[in-house]
């Protein structure tokens, strides 16, 4: 189970959507002309509908299971991913693309494999969904690498082409094979203390009356928007303080493999430690990334940056299931989750294109990195003010 989610993930919405964004940018930029804002307005869009649609798409994963709904995502996704390659060179029909790319992406995201991996796990969750969103930060470290050898050989449109069918040859038989429900395949065990406790929690429609919730989703909001943003926009910035394309490319690679650490190392502590602490302390990684990058970080420093980011984003999604099995518990799991990674999607995209727009204006990022270090500081000391668990 774990493995087949976390194959899935390394092709999953966010490896796909975000993280081949700095590398294709630079050749759409030189082809139609584009300004970096517009590009990342097609980013936005994604985030936006994906938005939308995560809690619609918890809720089905809820009534008909994982695999009914995320196998026709993945088909849908690489259909229209290759099919950008057709497109003319008309700015809206690029962000109406990424806009479906969005609706698709809500059904082959962490939703759907964190859910269905919380089911099958218990007192060893927190590792169990470390190791399994681990497969983002793989998906993170390689498919930027992936892209830009695809547009070195076959410009942007052919990258598109490569990117799809690299995700459906990944994704597809990773969910048909390994990937399944506990209700529809949890068999008897020899030791009654080895069955996995009944499933129980709270609907939406309770947990929205909790300030607990608003909490956690604003800080998830910050979060998103701040390391997504600053992660997206990686390539770019070093590009202009003349870094070559390969190195700045290592460098994002770096943020991916850092995901890893991030995903296994925080789950390991949301076993052993109070939750929101944890998460306190790994919000605030990404915020010293960001320090090291807004002092002019080139070389070795800028690995180190991107290193700090991709721990703070590996920690987020994580900490997130987590948080809704404690304080909500996981008979609604999904939808629960969907509507929590509905803000993070929204705050995933925004975060780029504030960022592109204040570059844009100021001709700069240090003023979109001060903030982003502003909203992790909020982030970290809202989280750590959560009270006790209510399922234990």
């Amino acid at each position: 189970m774990v493995l087949g989610s976390a194959l899935a993930l390394i092709v999953g919405n966010g490896p796909i959507i975000l993280f081949t964004f700095g590398i294709l940018v630079v050749p759409l930029t030189s082809e139609f002309g584009w300004p970096r804002a517009t590009l990342a307005s097609a980013v936005v869009a994604s985030h936006m509908t994906g938005a939308l649609a995560m809690p619609f798409i918890g809720g089905l994963i809820d009534r008909f299971g994982v695999r009914r709904v995320t196998l026709p995502a993945i088909c849908g996704f690489s259909l229209v991913l290759a099919a950008i390659a057709l497109l003319p060179a008309v700015p809206l029909y690029f962000v109406l693309a990424y806009a479906l790319l969005g609706i698709l992406g809500a059904g082959h995201s962490t939703l759907a494999y964190a859910r269905v991996v919380s089911t099958w796990f218990d007192a060893k969750r927190g590792l169990a969904l470390g190791i399994t969103l681990s497969g983002v930060g793989i998906g993170t470290a390689v498919t930027p690498q992936v892209a830009r050898l695809l547009v070195a050989h076959d410009g942007w449109r052919g990258a598109y082409v490569g990117l799809a069918l690299f995700l459906f040859v990944v994704a597809a038989p990773a969910v048909a094979f390994l990937v399944r429900d506990r209700s529809a395949a949890c068999l008897p065990t020899r030791d009654v203390n080895d069955v996995a406790p009944e499933i129980t929690g709270m609907p939406l429609r309770a947990a929205l009356t909790q300030s607990r919730f608003w909490m956690i989703g604003a800080t998830l909001f910050l979060v998103a928007s701040a390391v997504n943003g600053a992660i997206a926009h990686i390539v770019p910035l070093l590009a202009d303080r003349g870094v070559s394309t390969e190195a700045a490319t290592m460098a994002l690679s770096a943020a991916g493999l850092a995901l890893i650490l991030g995903r296994v190392l925080s789950g390991y502590c949301l076993d052993r430690f109070f939750a929101p602490y944890v998460a306190a302390i790994f919000f605030l990684v990404p915020l010293c990334g960001i320090a090291v990058l807004g002092s002019g970080a080139q070389g070795g420093l800028a690995v180190l940056a991107s290193v700090l980011l991709g721990i703070g984003l590996g920690a987020e999604v994580d900490i997130m299931a987590f948080l809704v099995s404690r304080y909500f518990g996981l008979a609604h799991d999904g939808t629960i989750y969907g509507t929590w990674l509905a803000l993070v999607t929204f705050g995933a995209g925004l975060g780029p294109w504030l960022i592109a727009l204040a570059f844009d204006h100021f001709h700069a990022y240090t003023l979109a990195l001060s903030g982003c270090g502003l909203a992790l500081a909020l982030a970290s000391l809202l989280i750590a003010t959560l009270g006790p668990y209510r399922y234990r």
